[in-house]
This record gives structure tokens, sequence and C-alpha cells, in this order.
């Protein structure tokens, strides 16, 4: 990359925001060219954040726990390096120029995305939460104010590199590898633990997106994201079991071509495109040997097993509201499974119930289109979340049929 650019990381400490630091390190390594880190945000791992700040040396390192702000404090005095703690905080940081890369796990990383894209920042988006609640609101604003919004998603970002104009798009393909449990049985999965859920064989991630990717609502969520961010009607839009996570998403035109974009699974890759679009920032990923792979795999998804994408493609086919509350009632779901409160089986079943309640009253119409809006579906959506389970025979802890 010939010039520096200014970014800014919110989300630093978890899995996304390592990797990009990890590529920022790489990119800065011979002092010429590379990137300058404007703000640094974690949730609540104030000694993590402390390191990264202490190498990295932002304008501004933001805690969004605010009880940890004392530690933040104590490790960063005598920096230089301004220290701030609380949502707010992090949204102001969010407005700082820069690209920001998006990084806060799940819809509490929606206000902080739009207000940088509202203030003219250039936004690389790894949460995929916040598209599934806000994306029309987040790319309307962003074509309004005239900044682009850069996907980080394995899938997106190969999608991004093959559409070329997108002139004469026929459809869209993004790939799952299946996660853990691809070739399980239904009575198998309805016994694991958080732990083995969270065992993705391809890549590393934080325990809420492998648990997502375990029930494919990982997929989901991409799927939903995909027709946001390329305006592309979900109808066009295919998902499919790639267990080896190569080929990350393919363009089919209208003359028979597929351009397809592959790599090995490693989040850098995309990551890196996102930080320096339109150039290419180099990275230490492990090249991709096709000769040492031998062969490529690809397999329906299994509706049965997992429903998770059906359930995105009702959800789109209502409007916004839909996608929401799915995203949110899989979040308390997600959180439930963890703390031991439901089974694996149950997380499908509980958005599945929630879905349903939702598209049958009196609120199915609302259009998320304000912060309070998709505030209001969230809180809504929880509560559903937390009923439905507490209404189950045994808590749901059993596992509930899909079908």
């Amino acid at each position: 990359m010939s010039d520096r650019r200014s970014v800014s990381v919110m989300g630093s400490t978890g899995s996304i925001g390592c990797n990009a630091l990890d590529v920022i390190r790489h990119a800065n390594r011979d002092g010429e060219g590379g990137f300058d880190v404007v703000a640094l945000t974690a949730g609540s791992n104030a000694d993590m954040l402390a390191e990264q700040a202490l190498e990295f040396r932002p304008q501004i390192a933001v805690i969004a726990d605010e009880s940890q702000l004392p530690v933040l404090k104590t490790k960063l005095h005598g920096s230089g390096i301004e220290v701030a703690g609380g949502n707010a905080a992090v949204v102001e940081a969010a407005t700082r120029s820069a690209r920001v890369l998006a990084a806060i796990v799940g819809a509490a990383g929606l206000e902080s995305t739009l207000a940088a894209v509202q203030a003219g920042n250039d936004v690389a988006i790894a949460n995929k939460e916040s598209v599934v609640c806000g994306g029309r609101l987040i790319l309307e604003e962003a074509k309004r104010v005239g900044v682009n919004v850069l996907p980080v998603d394995s899938e997106h970002s190969a999608i991004h590199q093959c559409l070329g104009d997108g002139r004469e798009l026929e459809r869209l393909t993004i790939t799952a590898s299946g996660g853990p449990f691809r070739t399980a049985t239904l009575d198998e999965m309805r016994l694991v633990s958080p732990a083995e859920a969270a065992a993705h064989p391809n890549w590393a991630m934080g325990i809420k997106n492998s648990i997502d990717s375990a029930t494919l609502m990982n997929k989901a969520l991409e799927f939903i994201e995909a027709a946001y961010l390329f305006d592309v009607p979900a109808e066009m839009i295919d998902v499919i079991i790639h267990r080896q996570s190569i080929i990350h998403g393919m363009a089919h035109f209208t003359d028979g071509s597929v351009i397809a974009q592959l790599g090995s699974p490693d989040m850098r890759t995309p990551i890196s495109y996102a930080l320096g679009w339109p150039e290419r920032v180099p990275t230490q990923v492990e090249r991709l040997d096709l000769a040492s792979l031998g062969k490529l795999d690809f397999e329906p998804v299994d509706a049965g097993r997992f429903p998770a994408i059906q359930l995105a493609r009702e959800a789109i086919a209502a409007g916004p509201g839909a996608t929401t509350v799915l995203n949110c009632a899989n979040e308390s779901a997600v959180s439930a499974f963890i703390a031991g409160q439901c089974g694996f089986l149950d997380i499908s079943w509980v958005v599945k119930e929630v879905l349903s309640r939702f598209l049958s009253g009196n609120m199915a119409g609302v259009a998320c289109g304000s912060l309070e809006e998709i505030g209001y579906l969230d809180r809504y959506a929880r509560t559903a979340a937390e009923d439905v389970l507490k209404r189950a025979p045994g808590g749901g802890a059993e596992g509930r049929t899909l079908g």
C-alpha cells in the first residue's frame, strides 16, 4: 500500500479486532505505507486493550464497560493516549476521521457503525448483525453522505471481489463449511455442549459466531447481509455447503460464467482487503496450494437439521422488522445455550417460535427506519425469546422438534 491510511478498530480485543491489528502490524513493519490507528475500543477487557494501545498508539482507547475504566486509566497513565469509558464514548470514537472497522459483536455494534457513517467515515463492516438489523438505515445514510461500506465477512468480501461492475448478474452463491455438526444426526446434536458447538473445524472465531456457524445461523445472517449489501433479491442468493472453506463466494452471470474467489480460511485476507481497498495489503496468510488440497467438495444444505437458512428466507420476505427479530432472538437463544439454560437444537427452535409470534402479531410492519424502532424490536425479540424458553416443557433444555 503506497500511502498511510487512518483506521479505527471497534471491538479490538475480539477475534476480528485481533486479526485486524495483526494485519496492521504486518503492514507497518517497514515504516513506509501502512496504517495509523486513530481509535481502539473494547467491551470489558481493559488489560488487553491497554496492551494494544501501548503498541499501536491510537489517539483514544475506549472501554465500553465503565467499571473497567479505572484499570484502563492506570495502565495507560502517562502514555499520552486519551482514555474514555461507556457507550457514548465508543460512539464518539467511531466519528473520528478514519476508516472504521466495525467489529463489535451483536446488535450492540449498530449505533457506533451508524455514527461512523454519518460522520463521513468509510466503514469496513465485520458486524453482520448491524446489517441484518439496520442494513437499510446504514446503506441509505452511506449513500446520502457518500461513503463506502466495505464487507469484511469472507463471503461478502469474495462477492465484492467477483462482481466487477455487476452487470448481467444472474445469481450469487455464498458457501458454508457446515460447521462441526455437518454430518451429525439430530439426536447427536441434541446433546452437544457449548464447547463442542464452538469448536469450528476451519475458522478461529469468537464463541457467539462459532455457535452460529454450528447452527448455520451465521450463514443465515450472511444471506440477509448479502441481500442488503449488494442490493440483490433474496431469490437470487444461494447457500451451499463447502466443507474445505476454500471458495468463499461466487457470482454467476447470464452468459454462464461463474467467477469465484478462493483463499485459505483466514480472516486476515478479507480484513486486509477491506482496510486497504481499493489497494491490496500484503499479509502473512498461508498461501493456497490447490495441488496439495486435491479436491473441493460441495453439497446442499440439509434444511431438516439446519433450518436457519429457511428462517432467514422467511424473515427477509417479511421485511426488515422480521430480520431484526430473527437476529435478536438468536442472540438471546445463543446466550441461553452458553449459560446452560437450553439445548443446542433449542436455538433454532426459539428463533422459529419468536419469528412466528412476531409475524402473526401487530408489529410486523415496523420499518426499522430509526435506531429507536430497531431498539424497540430488539427488546421485543429478547423478551419473547425468554418467554418462549420459560413456557417450554423442561425449560427448553432438551431440544425441540425443528420441523
